[in-house]
Order: C-alpha cells, then sequence, then structure tokens
C-alpha cells in the first residue's frame, strides 16, 4: 500500500498551476550545461559574513546589508579594486567580486584573485597591502593568520611565506609519492591534503605512497595525435592499497616531522591494521593533531592524539567498533569557548548525533538524540553557549536549523519549520542568513539573529523562473519497503496535460547507493530538469528512495552491507508494484534509468526482472564490485575473499544472458571512478551469450558529461525512450 503524506503548509500531492503561456522547455533551458540554463535557475544572492557583517558579493559591487532592515549600502566597486591593484594589463586585473571574501572580522580587508595572484586589498585606505604570485597552482591553501600559502609544484609540496620566500618541503613527489592532495580516494569526508594550523605556523599534510596499486590503463585521447597510456593509479578492491602518512611543516624552523602513525601494511590480508587516516584536526593552541584511525575492515574507528612537535602518538581518546562498519566523516571540532571540550559525531546509537567529550577523551554527554540524524554542523554561537545545526528532526525530507544549548540540551527551531534549509554563522554565531526552498517556492534568503528569540528579516523571495513555461505535475507520497514496515518516499513527475483516463509510458529513475537521495521537500520535490523534459514529452517519472539511500539513519543504510543491489531492488519493485496499481501507468511500457550506482542498479533491474522493463540507460555502471576501489567497495561489500557469495550474487557479468529489453549503456571513456573495465566486461559477456545491448562512449569525458556535453548527453537518453519505449 502507499499513502501520501503532510509536511507544515505543504500539501504532499501537488499540482504546480499552469500559466497562460504555452512556452516549452528544451534542453538548453533545462540542462545545466544547457546556453539558457542559468536564466531559468531560481533568483540567488552571493552572500558572505565580514565578521559580523553581512555582505553581498556582487559581480560589480560589494555590499554591506542591514540584518535588521535589509537595507544594502555600498562598500568598493569592481572599478575601485582594480584602479587601488593598478594593473596595465587586462589580463591580471580581477575580473568579478562574487567571489571575494572578508577573512578578518576587524580590518577593512578583502580578499580577491585575478589570473596572476591572490591580492589583500584595503578598501578604507584604498590600496593593496599584500599579494601572492601563485595563483592557479594544485592544492592551493592560505592561512589568513601567517598569510603563508601551501600548494602543490611539479608533485612538490611547496610553502611560500607572507614575505614571499618560497619553501619547497618535499623532494621526491611522483605520480607514485603524492604530496598535499586528498588521499584514501576523497573518502571519509576527505577533501583536500593540507590543514593549517589555527595560528598559521604549522601546515600538517598528506603523503601517499600509490607505487604499489596498479595503474588502470586509461587511454589519453587528447594531448596527442596517437593514443597514449595514461595510467591512472587505481587500488580495486582485494588488492593492494596505498600508504598514507601525514606531515607537519614548521614554518619557523622551516623542519618537517611525521607523525609517528602505525605502520601499515597494505595487502589485503592486513584487515585490522590500521590503513585510513582521517577526519584531521588542530587542538586550539596548535600543539596537537587528532585523526581518526580506521582499519582496512573499517569496523573499528580509533581516535588519536599525537604531539605536532614531536610526532608522538600521545593517547588513544575513544574507539567505535562494528560488525558491519563504522565511517568516520566529520573531523572533531573545539568548543570556541572551553579548549578542554570538543564534539564529535557519530552514528553509535543508530543515528548520527552530537556528543560532548573532554580532551582526556571522556564522553560528558550526548547532546542530541532521537529517530532523525544530525545533517550538520554549522558553528557555536559564543554568546548563548551553543552549536548550530542542520537536522532532519521535522521530517525525513526536511532540513531544518537549531540552536542546541551545550549546557541545558534544549534545542531551539531557528528556521520557519518548512522545506530545506542552509545557513551560514557569522564570525561569533548570532547572526545566521538561510538560503531555502520548499515544493512550492523556489528560493528565498532571510537573515536569522538568533541571540534571543530568533528575529528574521526576508532578504529575497525569489519569483518563479519557470512562470512563462508550461510545467509539469510534482507529487510525492510513500510507501512499504520490501520488509513492509519501512517507509519509503518517493516523487512522481506528470505531463502537464495529464489524464487519468489515458495509459502512460513511465520511466523509474533510479541512484539508490548510499550518500545520496532522491527525494526532499526542496523546490518541485528535488527533482531533476531532465524529468520536466520527459514529463513534457508525455512520460510519467517515477523516483524512489530505497533502503540503503542516506540520512535515514544506520541500520536503513546498512541493510544492503554484503550484498549491493539485492535489497535495493526489492525496495524498487515495490514501485514498480505501486505503479502496476495505478490505471494511467502502462505497465507494458516501463523504463528504468539511471547513473553510476543507478547504472548498476538499472542493469541489476534489466536483468534481475527482463520481463517487467522493456527499455534501460544505465550510465557509468559498475558491474561487479570486484573491479571498484577499496575504501567504497570494501566498506559496504568486505574483500572478495572475505564474501566470495556475496561478489558472486552482486555481479551483473553472469547475468548478461537474461538482458530482454533493449539497453543502452553510456560511458566516458576516460572514467577515473567507474572505469571502463566495467562496462566492456559485460558487453563481452553479452556478446558471449548473444544478447544485444547498445553502447555510446564520450571520448575524454570522465564520469559525468561536462558542459556542453551534458545536453547531447541527456538528449540521446531521450531520444532512445523515445526510439523504444514511447
Amino acid at each position: 500500500m502507499t499513502k501520501t503524506f503532510f509536511l507544515p503548509l505543504i500539501a504532499m500531492m501537488l499540482s504546480l498551476p499552469m500559466n497562460a503561456q504555452d512556452k516549452l522547455f528544451s534542453l538548453e533551458d533545462l540542462n545545466f550545461g544547457g546556453r539558457n540554463y542559468h536564466s531559468l535557475r531560481p533568483q540567488n544572492m552571493f552572500l558572505t559574513w565580514w565578521g559580523d557583517q553581512l555582505i553581498e558579493t556582487d559581480v560589480e559591487e560589494c555590499r554591506s546589508i542591514d540584518p535588521k532592515t535589509g537595507k544594502k549600502k555600498a562598500l568598493f566597486t569592481l572599478d575601485q579594486i582594480n584602479q587601488w591593484v593598478d594593473s596595465k594589463d587586462e589580463r591580471h586585473q580581477v575580473r568579478y567580486l562574487t567571489y571575494a571574501s572578508f577573512p578578518y572580522p576587524d580590518k577593512t580587508l578583502v580578499l580577491v584573485g585575478n589570473r596572476k595572484a591572490v591580492l589583500l586589498v584595503d578598501f578604507k585606505a584604498g590600496q593593496v597591502v599584500w599579494q601572492d604570485s601563485i595563483s592557479g597552482q594544485m592544492a592551493n591553501d592560505w592561512s589568513p593568520q601567517s598569510r603563508a600559502t601551501a600548494f602543490v609544484e611539479d608533485h612538490q609540496l611547496v610553502v611560500v611565506d607572507a614575505a614571499g620566500q618560497k619553501h619547497q618541503i618535499t623532494q621526491d613527489g611522483s605520480d607514485d609519492i603524492v604530496y598535499g592532495q586528498s588521499v584514501h580516494r576523497d573518502e571519509f569526508g576527505i577533501t583536500k591534503g593540507t590543514f593549517w594550523s589555527p595560528d598559521g605556523l604549522r601546515l600538517a599534510f598528506y603523503r601517499m605512497d600509490q607505487s604499489m596499486v596498479t595503474g588502470y590503463p586509461q587511454v589519453n585521447l587528447q594531448d596527442t595525435c596517437i593514443a597514449t597510456m595514461q595510467p591512472d593509479k587505481y587500488p580495486m578492491t582485494g588488492t593492494n592499497t596505498h600508504v598514507v602518512t601525514i606531515g607537519i611543516y614548521d614554518l619557523k624552523t622551516q623542519k618537517t616531522t611525521y607523525l609517528k602513525t602505525p605502520p601499515t601494511d597494505y595487502s589485503p590480508s592486513a584487515l585490522q591494521q590500521t590503513c585510513y587516516f582521517t577526519n584531521l584536526a588542530w587542538s586550539p593552541d596548535s600543539r596537537n593533531v587528532f585523526l581518526q584511525e580506521l582499519n582496512r575492515d573499517q569496523n573499528d574507528c580509533r581516535l588519536v592524539c599525537y604531539d605536532a612537535g614531536t610526532g608522538k602518538r600521545e593517547y588513544e581518546l575513544c574507539r567505535e567498533t562494528s560488525d558491519k562498519y563504522v565511517e568516520p566523516l566529520h573531523p572533531i571540532e573545539f568548543l570556541p569557548w572551553d579548549n578542554n571540550l570538543f564534539i564529535m559525531q557519530s552514528q553509535k546509537d543508530g543515528y548520527n548525533h552530537l556528543y560532548l567529550y573532554n580532551i582526556k577523551g571522556e564522553c560528558v554527554k550526548q547532546l542530541t538524540s532521537g529517530q532523525w540524524v544530525v545533517l550538520d554542523v554549522l558553528g557555536f554561537n559564543r554568546q548563548t553557549k551553543s552549536v548550530i545545526i542542520a537536522s532532519n528532526e521535522l521530517h525525513p525530507l526536511q532540513r531544518n536549523l537549531y540552536a542546541v544549548n551545550i549546557l541545558s540540551e534544549k534545542r531551539t527551531l531557528l528556521d520557519n519549520g518548512e522545506g530545506v534549509h542552509r545557513g551560514v554563522l557569522s564570525s561569533n554565531g548570532t547572526l545566521l542568513y538561510d538560503k531555502f526552498s520548499t515544493p512550492t517556492t523556489a528560493n528565498t534568503i532571510n537573515v536569522v539573529d538568533i541571540r534571543k528569540k530568533p528575529q528574521t528579516t526576508t532578504l529575497l523571495t525569489a519569483p518563479d523562473p519557470w512562470k512563462d513555461f508550461i510545467q509539469p505535475i510534482f507529487e510525492s507520497g510513500t510507501l512499504k519497503a520490501a520488509d513492509g514496515k519501512t517507509d519509503l518516499y518517493w516523487r512522481m513527475v506528470k505531463p502537464h496535460d495529464f489524464d487519468p483516463t489515458k495509459k502512460y509510458p513511465t520511466v523509474v529513475y533510479v541512484y539508490g547507493g548510499p550518500h545520496a537521495h532522491n527525494v526532499e521537500a526542496s523546490w518541485h520535490w528535488y527533482s531533476r530538469s531532465w524529468e520536466t523534459y520527459m514529463a513534457q514529452k508525455g512520460y510519467i517519472c517515477f523516483i524512489l528512495d530505497n533502503r540503503g539511500s542516506e540520512n535515514r539513519g544506520r541500520d536503513f543504510e546498512q541493510a544492503t552491507f554484503r550484498h549491493l543491489g539485492q535489497v535495493e531492488m526489492k525496495d524498487q519493485m515495490k514501485g514498480v508494484e505501486y505503479l502496476r496499481s495505478l490505471p494511467y501507468v502502462d505497465a507494458s511500457r516501463l523504463g528504468v534509468h539511471g547513473w553510476s550506482y543507478g547504472g548498476y542498479m538499472t542493469i541489476s533491474l534489466m536483468t534481475n526482472y527482463p520481463d517487467v522493463f522493456k527499455v534501460g540507460v544505465a550510465g557509468g555502471p559498475v558491474i561487479d564490485w570486484h573491479w571498484y576501489e577499496v575504501m567504497y567497495g570494501e566498506r559496504y561489500m568486505d574483500t572478495p575473499q572475505q564474501n566470495p557469495d556475496g561478489y558472486k550474487q552482486t555481479s551483473l557479468v553472469a547475468k548478461a544472458k537474461n538482458l530482454k529489453g533493449k539497453l543502452q549503456i553510456i560511458i566516458g571513456y576516460n572514467d577515473p571512478t567507474v572505469v571502463p573495465q566495467h562496462t566492456l566486461s559485460f558487453v563481452k559477456a553479452c556478446v558471449e551469450a548473444e544478447t544485444q545491448p547498445d553502447l555510446f562512449f564520450y571520448p575524454g569525458e570522465g564520469h559525468n558529461m561536462r558542459g556542453h556535453a551534458s545536453v547531447h548527453l541527456h538528449e540521446r537518453i531521450t531520444q532512445y525512450f523515445e526510439d523504444y519505449l514511447k
């Protein structure tokens, strides 16, 4: 059975009214690579904080905004900045102010950049007070405290100090020895490889030795008339992985010390040997570094303190284990008013929540609890001694902002209780700007004063950018998962002239994997623009977030452990069962489409339920988890040696013989995420089984199509359904 549900002030079965206009969308309007895409996005504002002053960073002017009235006052213009920069070469002038920042709350200094340098400009005095000359280098990381910059040049990690003196920290950097960049293939919340201390005088950095990792034979077609090999170091599940260490460079002594982390055995047999170092955090006094250390089996995580001066391993603060996996994603965060206490995030009670620890590693208390998820920590309010968070406490499809008092644990709602909110805090946490949308509102921006009772000033209520177009009907609701008890949320997009007496071809769009969701209470229920394009062509699109997707708690996501795709398919088939119950869905014309994990799900559904889906389009699909990378693959599947039955069950190679419907596979020819071996192996199996998929490559493209190639991609996807489903 399916049911609809209700969010405050939002009707869940929602039909957007048609405008008198009869204008139709094109992919140039709807796709992010389209020529008219940006003109049809909801109106927005570029905002940042200068201490506790809200600043609008427009293209040609920066303005301060009164948080009580919303009134704006010009600070300076782009022309003024370029006068102060005084560059005679137009190529070196600042081109826009959109991403200007104000690193010092008490100084009239703005950080801007041109093609030549990063510039610190005193907009009160009208002069450049500091600049570097390394703009555009890899992994560029600037410290406002010391005004030193770390970057990677010709594989080596380099620091340029405030006086412009260059210090090359490393000598042995290469394709095999990687410095100062993201490691562990961007898993465990890692997004970069350099970390300045709070005082800006020490730099922690990653060193990754991947010489023992097999290189996947990518082909370079771009830079030469004859194709050349360009191997990509890719550690597949059950094979050797890389070795990571962490160095500390001292700007004063110009010496580097490496943390004495446990020795790492990179072989797949060393599952209990600590292997992954992540969520690096500095102590407020810049003397210690904190790491979360995770064994290769990813079921044993330890928070450890190191002396940044000597590299000595000081002590272990806490440890979390699991019979499935532990996934650290967030560094600890010290309270701004107490250097002896910090916040740690964990889902050890079943949902991601906040815990207060002291520097000895003692858990003082659990700050949040309940069958909901802390989605983010925005920062701290020093006056009220509160931590500001985003959570889905009000509803699984919502994202709302709260202040959590550290002493009393009382939670105070800071927004209107509707939709999806994304807030950014001011310097001392007394103000935030909040950008949010609901299924019926495109974008609203408020300033919220959170010192006492939250007070809100609206800066922008964006009009509907699609008002001149014929719009489809967007609906949302719930149905029960295959376990018969868990609620799953779905979205449906119908043609604008939907007639319940007719039967429509229907496409199931699917992702289904961890760390993603497809349905939320934002504008149009978070609908992808391609769904609008398909509805305009007479299709119904249906999207369901199955078990295994994010923001529903540990057990909801870990239901797929060691058998990826199996529980997800059962839940997706409950969605198909619901579709078949609808008189206006043509069950003989069901299609399925997804990308990446969704590509895997598409082929899984086409080959496990070959009589259900007539047409499928799978983009960048995983075919066998044996060929996926170690950190992600082994977290959810264990190694092939540990879980041979699971790998066999989830592999699609042996299922190539089951293919009946029309299937198009599309990949980037140089995909570094889901390497081409997946698709090539499946096609080879289809040849041997005498089944007939279609295949399309995008030469030179990676896992996703960039720029205008994305328009071409979505036209190709659409045309395949037009040719074989409609």
